[in-house]
């Protein structure tokens, strides 16, 4: 490998550039994230064709241990098609699924309906956790002013910890979650880090507004403990214990479900579509378009030209991206112009605000021994 000069380059293989500035490249032109997928198939066994009964082997746990529950593990859904094609799944393999849903106030009404649907046509139960809109705003706010090109951390952070929570209020040890190596097998963390951090969350929220966040749900060190590593709460990555592909996952949820798509990758959310579409490309030149497209390639799914192709579709139209801004901004309650004025402030990272890292790298025989557990 060599580190990448500051002309632009694109990865010969894929579709990553320099637009992501910790990108470096071989000698042939391949990046590294290309030998990062490479790295993460192989430290995932049950990706190997070699390995069989994989799948089994963990529905039977999940079964045996939800017994006498009234459901035997929790399934996140949004509306978007890998946790639609999730539960549908998972329901398929003989589970007990409760269906969690995080409300952050950004639905759209069409990711609404594909939930209300397939929850009636699997007889699937719904917890909902509504966000306390007045505070989760002034959170959005603060981040989008802090500059860094990570707004959505407080919704991710959000959804993670509504999951755990739910798996705690009915006492199931499986989250089995939609997220997977083949469509989502990277990431940038020029782009977005800090998810976990609790630190860095109520520190963005407490510089910009002054006070401390109060009804946000969260996942502190305390609430880690006791969630992952004394009730041994784990995530899995179910969609990995199989060939999942997009266009068959599409097409199945379609015609059985009676989903309707929605646009590009999590386009379900109205403030993800903004923030991907408009926020992300126009203050700070990332398109994530381009990781999600390099995924299917990575996976399988797509051929470079292909992906090419499809990455110089339009998507979101310059007059929807101006609707959802007027819209997004009047929502937050601040005026085009002010909204304007956040985008022209200088682009930050994650190291310029507080954070829990330090804590992280003094407590990461910790989180070994979490990862230790999601793999048992």
């Amino acid at each position: 490998m060599k580190t990448a000069n500051t002309a632009y380059q694109i990865c010969s293989r894929c579709l990553m550039d320099t637009s992501d500035p910790d990108i470096f490249f071989d000698e042939a032109g391949i990046c590294n994230h290309c030998y990062d997928y490479q790295q993460r198939i192989k430290d995932k066994k049950y990706l190997s064709k070699k390995e069989t009964g994989a799948i089994d082997r963990l529905i039977w746990q999940i079964k045996e241990e939800g017994k006498r529950k009234k459901y035997d593990c929790i399934v996140g859904v949004s509306g978007g098609v890998d946790s639609t094609y999730t539960i549908y799944k998972v329901k398929q393999l003989g589970l007990r699924p409760l269906a969690v849903h995080l409300d952050n106030g950004w639905d759209s009404e069409l990711a609404v309906d594909n939930v209300k649907k397939f929850l009636k046509k699997l007889d699937i139960d719904l917890h909902t956790m509504v966000l306390d809109w007045e505070e989760f705003k002034a959170l959005q706010l603060a981040f989008l002013k802090a500059s860094t090109p990570d707004s959505e951390i407080p919704s991710d952070h959000a959804i993670v910890t509504s999951l755990y929570r739910a798996a705690d209020e009915y006492g199931v040890r499986f989250i089995l979650s939609g997220h997977n190596t083949a469509t989502e097998g990277g990431g940038v963390a020029a782009w977005s880090q800090g998810h976990y951090d609790w630190g860095y969350i109520k520190g963005i929220y407490k510089i910009f507004t002054g006070k401390n966040l109060k009804k946000f749900p969260h996942i502190g060190v305390r609430n880690f403990i006791n969630w992952a590593v004394l009730k041994r709460i784990k995530f899995i990555p179910v969609l990995d214990y199989f060939d999942y592909d997009k266009k068959e996952a599409i097409a199945t949820i379609e015609k059985e479900l009676g989903w309707r798509n929605y646009g590009s990758k999590h386009y379900e959310s109205i403030y993800t579509r903004f923030y991907q579409g408009y926020i992300l490309p126009k203050k700070f030149g990332y398109d994530k378009k381009r990781l999600h497209l390099s995924a299917l390639i990575w996976s399988g799914q797509l051929t470079r030209e292909e992906a090419e192709k499809q990455m110089g579709e339009i998507d979101y139209p310059q007059a929807a991206q101006m609707q959802d801004k007027e819209f997004v901004a009047k929502k937050l309650g601040v005026t085009m112009s002010e909204f304007d004025s956040i985008m022209q402030t200088a682009p930050k990272d994650f190291s310029d605000y507080p954070s829990y890292k330090k804590i992280f790298y003094r407590y990461k025989w910790l989180i070994a021994i979490y990862h230790n557990l999601k793999r048992g």
